[in-house]
């Protein structure tokens, strides 16, 4: 059927066309006018070539003779051209434009050449030849158009500001043809310029157009939702959605979804914003948020993590609530490492404090939990300083406390606890294990009566079942240790009821301990039950603590004269071979003088040959002097006085073998000889209880030989004014008496009154000691230990030996004059009467040269305490130091951490951390780092207590990362050293360091740049 219209359409314009041919040679006005009809009508297709022939026509005027104006035909022709894309018509009609003389034509082919454009949806060029067509050549019709065409061109090419006035002017228009498009167009500008009450009146137009019902409805919802109408906006957009087919069903879910979001129903959100974020890549950032957020509302935490996840790294808010909720995500989740990572980048946003508060607490709370003990230890202090009124500020401090406890810093966690008003329970239950941690920091560290005060303390603290029985233990060792053995005995006993076991703590050390309190009691029969319980079996392989109370079980049954089993035990120690072999036989040898006299003398000599090393044989050749003596052997005594005499390992017999010898001497008649013997005695140990008895001796022998003259002399001589002792004797009885009384002012004034004016006098050294034994007890050390000293400086006396003692405990633990007391002690290890005084003084000469660190003079003394048979762990701790030292200063590393690690296994206190932070020394001297790295923070997390060594290690490992060229991590390091020590020695040396780092990172990166 179409094919027959076409026929005849095409055939009736034939005919029309062939009958117009004649008509314009005839009457070209009749054909002008006919082809106008046909442009009029849009009918260009029958206009065109009608206005072309009448073109060529009026070319040739004579022919016509008829006056129709070219111009205007040429321009109908031209434009009818432009209508059906004629080739050649576009060029045409720019030449008319630009040459034509006629201006309202020339306006008009511009509005042609625009409309043109138009229809090409070139706009750009459209509007420039629209601009030139003006509106005084249009009909209302035509005008509309122009304005609807030109603001659509304008409005594609995005000049809305253009567009905005035209299109306005078409909306307005009912009844045209573009009223619907323009009001669409115009409302987007109106969307775009905010102005909503317009855009919503022009959307609201076209709401049901075919052509726009399906846009349209995400904008009516939004400008709804922007207005304020929220509940309008969800219920016109959830209701479209509900519809389906809409253009913007992607934006209008978004809309829905956040709307419902920002009324904090998110159960609603979730499924819009979900099928929002499934077709639309990538999300924005607050988007992202909204559904990972109503992912973690809905405890869909691993889809939240994973949103959150891609929301970091900025600095707004919405990145750091977005690290938070990824935190408390990771916490639900039981992934604490990355909750841990996660409150540290919110912690270091600051756009909301709250979340940055809490997020610095869990971080530190995250770390200790984690075992980052460091970090949290200086997080949760950092948190506690910057937050004092956070609500977390208890459960910090309890955190804390416990970081404290697990990283052994005993110290600072105590001053924590001192500090709070009211503890909570938890604290409660760290509180006795940190005060026993400190203590045994502390008895370590030889601060003894500061390590009693905090075991009373955790004695008597709740919550101390388990360090109930250790602390009882060391209260019994510092009892022990201070010779009072009443308390011993009562804490020892008193842990062995409940014994828990923790090192050196343990049954065995309690019940050897007890059986020495119990010896010094003189009760022989308990002694030697506890000494049993120690050594219930011995053997080649016995340790030396079983040995000593096998040895010391001996000397109780000996005490109480049980020979016969004494001389058994002693036999088997002499079997074995064991180090005390010598001691063993030197009893076996007394024993046997009790029946035979000869016997004794046999045995003490063949132990003197087997042993001939043996610190006792001095005590062997007097115990053979005297044997000979109280044989009235008086000859046969003399050479082992003589060799007592002469042997410098004893200096505290010595005395008595002078005496000995001129009682020998008295008796063998040689006067002379005797008196000899005595002088030397005075004159080297004037101070001695055997030189009163040598004195007394020497009166009755030239009062014998009535030669009482020259004793007046020999008297003098040796510091005894005979005339004035009747005066010395009085002042010093009225001090002796305010003693006796407890008027202890009044007694230091009558003792002082005596030594001033007797400062030689017969009652010098009692004098000096009890004024010692005043200041002591009033706890002025200087003085204590000046009379001590005056006393000391006397030995032998009868109070030589403890005064030497005190003087070099003062000069040590109180007044840290550790070259006086290295000299007091070293004076103390060579007058020493008992094994423990001996210990004692090798134990604090050692401690004093490893304070004033002379190691190559504390090296023989090192190895000699190692040996000693009652050296104990602390003693083998400060020897094993004092070589690790000693090696290290000679540059020999393996063998000074081989002694370093011996110390760190075996000690809590200062000494342990100095040693863990050796060990990494060694090791960076050595060049090996990674060991070093690990051995610094082995410093870091186990020696919390001693920020000394902490802060050490944290140099060290600066120093490792600027040897490894990693100039960042050594350059962090040493800040934060700068920014957190107290040491100021240590915080310079810091600065100095990290000023190095940044130069070194400086060259490295002028460097790199010109490679």
């Amino acid at each position: 059927m179409r094919r027959i219209v076409a026929t005849i359409i095409c055939c009736s314009v034939l005919q029309t066309v062939q009958a117009q041919e004649t008509a314009f040679f005839t009457d070209p006005q009749s054909g002008f006018k006919q082809a106008k009809e046909f442009y009029q009508r849009g009918q260009y297709s029958l206009a065109y070539p009608l206005f072309r022939e009448l073109s060529q026509q009026l070319r040739e005027p004579d022919r016509s003779g008829q006056s129709l104006n070219y111009q205007e035909v040429r321009y109908y022709a031209i434009v009818c051209g432009l209508m059906q894309n004629e080739k050649g018509a576009l060029d045409q009609a720019i030449e008319f434009a630009e040459l034509d003389e006629n201006k309202g034509r020339v306006e008009l082919m511009n509005y042609q050449l625009g409309e043109y454009y138009f229809r090409q949806k070139d706009y750009y060029k459209a509007v420039t030849h629209y601009e030139k067509a003006s509106v005084d050549h249009f009909e209302n019709d035509e005008l509309a158009n122009l304005k609807f065409h030109q603001g659509y061109s304008y409005f594609n090419l995005q000049r809305f500001s253009e567009a905005k006035p035209l299109l306005d002017a078409v909306r307005q228009m009912t009844g045209n043809e573009n009223y619907n498009d323009a009001n669409y167009y115009y409302g987007f500008i109106a969307f775009r310029d905010k102005q909503y009450r317009d855009a919503l009146q022009s959307f609201t137009v076209v709401e049901k157009d075919p052509d726009y019902q399906d846009v349209v409805p995400y904008y009516i919802a939004t400008i709804h939702y922007i207005t304020g109408d929220k509940e309008k906006a969800l219920s016109y957009a959830t209701g479209k959605l509900n519809q389906g087919n809409n253009y913007y069903d992607l934006e209008l879910r978004k809309l829905v979804g956040h709307g419902f979001f920002e009324k904090g129903e998110f159960t609603k959100a979730l499924p819009y914003l979900e099928a929002y974020a499934a077709k639309t890549k990538p999300l924005g950032r607050q988007d992202l948020y909204e559904l990972s957020y109503s992912y973690y509302y809905a405890r869909q935490y691993e889809k939240a993590i994973s949103g959150f996840k891609q929301l970091g790294g900025k600095e707004d808010s919405l990145a750091q609530n977005s690290m938070y909720l990824l935190g408390d995500a990771y916490l639900k989740t039981s992934q604490k490492a990355n909750a841990r990572n996660a409150f540290l980048f919110c912690a270091m946003n600051s756009s909301n404090p709250s979340q940055q508060e809490i997020s610095k607490f869990n971080y530190g709370k995250l770390s200790y939990e984690l075992g980052y003990h460091d970090i949290a230890l200086t997080e949760l202090q950092q948190f506690l300083a910057s937050y004092p009124n956070s609500v977390y500020y208890k459960e910090a401090q309890e955190v804390l406390v416990g970081v404290m406890a697990r990283t052994s810093n005993y110290r600072d966690a105590l001053a924590l606890i001192d500090g709070m008003k009211a503890p909570s329970d938890q604290v409660k239950q760290y509180f006795p294990a940190i005060l026993y941690g400190r203590a045994t920091e502390l008895i370590n560290d030889g601060l003894l009566s500061n390590a009693e005060d905090l075991l009373d303390r955790a004695i008597k603290a709740p919550f101390n079942q388990q360090v109930l029985p250790l602390a009882t233990y060391w209260k019994g060792e510092l009892a022990f240790r201070a010779g009072n053995w009443d308390d011993a005995v009562l804490y020892f006993t008193e842990y062995l009821a409940t014994p828990v076991v923790n090192s050196e703590v343990n049954p065995q050390n309690a019940r050897y301990n007890l059986g020495y309190a119990y010896l010094k009691k003189e009760m022989y029969r308990q002694a030697q039950t506890n000494f049993d319980q120690v050594a219930r079996t011995v053997s080649s392989k016995t340790t030396a603590v079983e040995q000593d109370a096998f040895i010391r079980s001996a000397d109780a049954l000996y005490m109480q004269r049980d020979y016969n089993k004494a001389g058994g035990m002693y036999d088997q120690v002499i079997k074995f071979g064991w180090p005390s072999s010598d001691y063993a036989s030197f009893q076996k040898a007394m024993i046997a003088g009790i029946s035979s006299t000869g016997e004794k003398i046999r045995q003490l000599q063949q132990m003197q040959k087997k042993y001939a090393n043996s610190s006792l044989v001095p005590d062997a050749n007097l115990e053979i002097a005297n044997s000979y003596l109280s044989g009235e052997q008086f000859r046969e005594a003399i050479p082992f006085l003589n060799a007592v005499v002469k042997d410098n390992r004893s200096e505290a017999l010595k005395p008595r073998a002078y005496l000995q010898a001129g009682i020998a001497w008295y008796n063998l008649n040689n006067n002379d000889e005797s008196l000899k013997q005595y002088n030397t005695l005075l004159q080297q140990y004037p101070n001695s209880p055997e030189a009163e008895e040598a004195l007394d001796n020497a009166r009755s022998i030239y009062v014998e030989e009535g030669r009482t003259g020259e004793y007046v002399g020999f008297a003098k001589k040796m510091g005894r004014d005979v005339s004035t002792s009747q005066q010395d004797s009085l002042a010093y009885a009225e001090a002796e008496v305010q003693l006796s009384n407890g008027n202890f002012t009044n007694a230091l004034q009558r003792f002082n009154a005596y030594l001033t004016k007797y400062p030689e006098g017969r009652y010098v050294i009692e004098s000096n000691y009890y004024k010692a034994e005043i200041h002591q007890s009033r706890k002025e050390w200087a003085d204590a230990a000046a009379c001590y000293g005056e006393v000391a400086d006397r030995v032998p006396n009868r109070f030589g030996e403890k005064s030497l003692l005190q003087a070099a405990r003062l000069n040590f633990f109180d007044l840290k004059n550790y070259e006086k007391a290295a000299g007091w002690y070293a004076r103390l290890k060579e007058f020493a009467g008992s094994e423990e005084n001996k210990l004692e003084a090798m134990r604090g000469l050692l401690r004093s040269q490893y304070q004033l660190a002379q190691w190559p003079e504390a090296t023989e003394n090192a190895k000699e305490l190692l040996q000693f048979k009652g050296a104990s762990a602390d003693d083998k701790l400060l020897s094993n130091m004092v070589l690790a030292r000693a090696a290290r200063q000679d540059n020999q590393y393996d063998l000074a951490i081989s002694y370093y690690k011996s110390v760190a296994a075996g000690s809590k206190g200062e000494m342990s951390a100095e040693a863990r932070y050796e060990i990494a020394w060694c090791q960076f001297e050595q060049s090996k780092l990674k060991e070093a790295e690990k051995s610094a923070f082995d410093v870091i997390n186990k020696s919390g207590s001693y920020e000394r060594w902490v802060t050490k290690a944290y140099i060290l490992l600066g120093d490792i990362y600027m040897k490894q060229q990693d100039y960042f991590n050594a350059k962090a390091t040493f800040q934060s050293v700068v920014e957190n020590a107290s040491i100021p020695d240590l915080k310079e040396e810091a600065q100095r360091k990290l000023n190095e780092a940044a130069e070194a990172e400086k060259k490295q990166n002028n460097v790199s740049a010109q490679n």
